[in-house]
Formats: structure tokens, C-alpha cells, sequence
């Protein structure tokens, strides 16, 4: 269903991002933000789910920085490469290459959503509060968001937490509930980190499906 596209962020530098089209008219744009593990297999199913729901969605490969065409899967060994990958990575230089996704689909006249998962689940908040004109954001499991708890949101954000998440504790994302109670934030019971990810053993099929019912809601609400 997709394509690899080359974008040019405001740097100068050149990456590679995953684009899924719907087959009808287009309802707005998403910026789809991967885990640790690259623009992989899951990431560009991910994105192809959000085309299906009619949205043109583009998964930025981030990790091109540090080296290009990763991709991993979910082993042990993959989740320590994919921390020291992500640990050679800069935070705002991840925020750069999502800005220059955003403003690919805004081209197009698109309202913008971006959605992130683990990694990208904390570079969605960041989206929301640092990037103008993305329209809404929603992150799942990131375990950055409750550092950056100080940060106000330009645009309607909402979170997926799991309950019994080893890498999230509960007082994280309590902070972040506490800091924004107007933030539609979900914990689900018995839900590990990954719980959306199939391919994962932490895999949890009733949360993975509620949240991405929200979610679809959530931007049907705010991105069309």
C-alpha cells in the first residue's frame, strides 16, 4: 500500500519516510512516529491501518541520523541496540525531521495529526508542544512525556498508558495527569509496555483495540 519518500529537513539533511495513501479522498495527514526498532514491518502496518481509516500517514525514518535503513525487531538484543541507536540521536534533531513531515502533508492543504509509540509516543507530546500548526497528537507508552511534564501542548494531546508498564512507572504518568488534568490520558489494566504491538509479547488485543478507538475518535475530532 505504500511508498518511500526522501524528505529534506530545515537542515539540510535527507531521510527517508514510509507513506501509506487511502484509496479515497483524503481526510487529513499523520505523522506516524516509530519506536526504537526503525521504520519497521509493524510501523509501516501502523501506517497502512491509518490510511485504511483515510488519512495519508508518513512515518519519518528518524533513526536515518545515526544509520540509515534501520530496522529491527523486537528481541532482546534488538531493544539494547535500539536504546544505544536512540541514545545517538538528539532530541531536537528528532523534532526537526517530524516538523519537515509535518509540513509534507501540510503541502497538500492537509490538517495534521501526529501519533507515536514508545520513542515516539514522548516526540508526540513534544509535537504538540513545540511544533506550530500540528492540529492534534496522541502518544502512546512514552517515557519521556513525564520530563517534559512542564511543556504546554498548542494542541490537543491525548495518552495511552499501560498499568503494569515496567519501563513507566505509575508516578510518571500520574505527574503528567496531575500537571494536565484536561488531557484525556487512558491506563489500561494488565497492560505492559508495546501492548499495541502484535508482534510483541506484550501484546494485548482488548487495550490495543479500545485505544485505537479512542484514537481514530480523538482524530476524527480534531484532524478530520
Amino acid at each position: 500500500m505504500g511508498e518511500t519518500l526522501t524528505l529534506t529537513a530545515e537542515d539540510g539533511h535527507k531521510f527517508a519516510a514510509y507513506r501509506a495513501q487511502p484509496s479515497g479522498a483524503p481526510r487529513g495527514g499523520l505523522v506516524v512516529v516509530q519506536e526504537i526498532f526503525g521504520v519497521n514491518q509493524h510501523i509501516r502496518k501502523v501506517a497502512d491501518g491509518f490510511a485504511a481509516d483515510g488519512y495519508v500517514a508518513i512515518a519519518p525514518a528518524l533513526f536515518d541520523r545515526v544509520e540509515r535503513g534501520y530496522e529491527t525487531g523486537y528481541a532482546a538484543q534488538d531493544i539494547e541496540r535500539g536504546r544505544a541507536t536512540r541514545g545517538k540521536l538528539s532530541t531536537d534533531q528528532a523534532m526537526t525531521d517530524v516538523k519537515a513531515t509535518v509540513t509534507e502533508l501540510q503541502k497538500a492543504g492537509f490538517k495534521v495529526g501526529v501519533v507515536g509509540y514508545c520513542f515516539g509516543g514522548t516526540i508526540a507530546w513534544l509535537a504538540a508542544t513545540r511544533i506550530d500548526g500540528v492540529a492534534a497528537a496522541v502518544g502512546y507508552y512514552g517515557g519521556g512525556v513525564a520530563d517534559a511534564v512542564e511543556e504546554k501542548p498548542k494542541a490537543p494531546v491525548m495518552l495511552h498508558f499501560g498499568e503494569t508498564d515496567a519501563s513507566i512507572p505509575k508516578e510518571a504518568y500520574e505527574k503528567v495527569m496531575k500537571a494536565h488534568p484536561t488531557v484525556p490520558a487512558y491506563v489500561y489494566p494488565g497492560a505492559g509496555h508495546g501492548f499495541v504491538c502484535d508482534e510483541r509479547g506484550s501484546y494485548q488485543a482488548e487495550a490495543a483495540k479500545l485505544a485505537r478507538e479512542r484514537t481514530i475518535e480523538f482524530f476524527r475530532k480534531h484532524v478530520g
